[in-house]
């Protein structure tokens, strides 16, 4: 139970300081608010984070994935191979321009896509790949961009969770055709609310920014059919001044990560493994727990640590999904996903805590002791 003089620690923590306040102040002011300057300039100190990529700023990490499929001609009659175990924006992009949605297990360290799962899945409909970068630790691009290659398949990254993270030197959002990050406020870095899109095609960075924009470049000078999916300029304003600040963030996540990895000994809990040439940025920093989850979460929740399931519902569960699959016959054989939804727990890792904060997460994880 939390004393009277402790307070909960949150699982997640949004930092908006003075800083931000001030820099969305100055936009304010300059009445230039819209697609301008900042969102230009928020760009271009992105690509740094990416081998210097094109980077195309939208409104949402949705919106990054949606426009991303549509710049690549993937619609109706395509097939994208998806991890059910993610936030159903991965799938939920796949639909809206038409194409099927296939599902692929994972693998158990990392929770991203098992290759072997992922090559079993291609068929002669299969467009392209997306593996998703979950709760920060890169998925097996090492073995996933040769299947892309040999098939010829697009591989999108959704590296919503995953901004500075790496594997083998190479950044996330680096590898395939394009990469997709969210600037959500829970997010390693924000900008209150946003996305980006990065990619190493300049025709495709060309066709993005079009398609942001209502299908044009020059005002009223519509060259393709768009949509509205800018960044505002005071989102690109705080953006920036969080860039300034994600490396420090995440140097702090990970040493918070290496701190609960060391003092994290309850049986029933697994922490979370890093594979090997991989930079781990902890979105999230998510465990396993074996035995009773529910009893387990209220426990932590009642000593006054916040915790969270991040996704209790696999993909393929959810009613857009799962009704459809039904009336077709179609099921999935995901046993990684299932197992994963049914034990992982998500604690605070986040760039705000204290050392107090972090002897308290892990004396409440170590006092589960063995039987949940």
């Amino acid at each position: 139970m939390t004393s009277i003089n402790e307070q909960p620690i949150p699982a997640a923590r949004p930092v908006i300081g003075e800083d931000e306040i001030e820099a969305a102040v100055r936009v304010l002011r300059s009445g230039r608010v819209v697609q301008g300057p900042e969102v230009a300039a928020f760009e271009e100190g992105f690509s740094r984070l990416v081998d210097d990529r094109h980077c195309v700023a939208v409104n949402s990490g949705t919106s990054a994935l949606h426009l991303l499929l549509l710049a690549l001609g993937i619609g109706p009659g395509d097939e994208v191979i998806v991890p059910s175990f993610s936030f159903a924006a991965s799938a939920n992009a796949v639909r809206l321009v038409g194409a099927d949605v296939v599902f692929a297990d994972i693998e158990p360290g990392s929770f991203g896509l098992d290759p072997a799962a992922v090559e079993a899945a291609i068929t002669p409909r299969t467009a392209a790949i997306m593996p998703v970068h979950l709760y920060g630790h890169p998925a097996a691009m090492d073995q996933l961009m040769p299947i892309a290659d040999k098939h010829k398949l697009a591989v999108v990254e959704d590296a919503c969770q995953a901004h500075a993270a790496a594997l083998n030197g190479t950044p996330v959002g680096a590898f395939g055709a394009g990469g997709t990050f969210s600037f959500y406020p829970t997010k390693n870095m924000h900008s209150l609310e946003g996305g980006m899109v990065t990619t190493a095609d300049a025709e495709l960075a060309r066709t993005l920014r079009l398609l942001r924009n209502q299908g044009m470049e020059q005002r009223y000078a519509n060259e393709i059919v768009g949509a509205n999916m800018r960044m505002t300029d005071v989102s690109a304003a705080v953006g920036r001044v969080q860039l300034g600040k994600v490396e420090a963030w995440t140097e702090q996540r990970r040493a918070n990560a290496a701190y609960l990895d060391a003092h994290i000994t309850a049986p029933a809990v697994t922490t979370p493994p890093v594979a090997e040439g991989a930079r781990h940025v902890y979105h999230q920093y998510t465990v396993r727990i074996s035995g009773d989850r529910d009893a387990a979460m209220a426990k932590l929740t009642e000593a006054g640590i916040g915790n969270a399931v991040y996704y209790p519902t696999p993909i393929h569960r959810l009613k857009p999904y799962w009704e459809p699959d039904q009336k077709a016959g179609r099921t999935w054989d995901l046993p990684e996903t299932e197992r994963a939804a049914a034990e992982v727990v998500s604690l605070p890792v986040h760039p705000s805590l204290t050392e107090g904060d972090l002897q308290r997460i892990a004396a409440a994880v170590n006092s589960l002791g063995e039987n949940l």
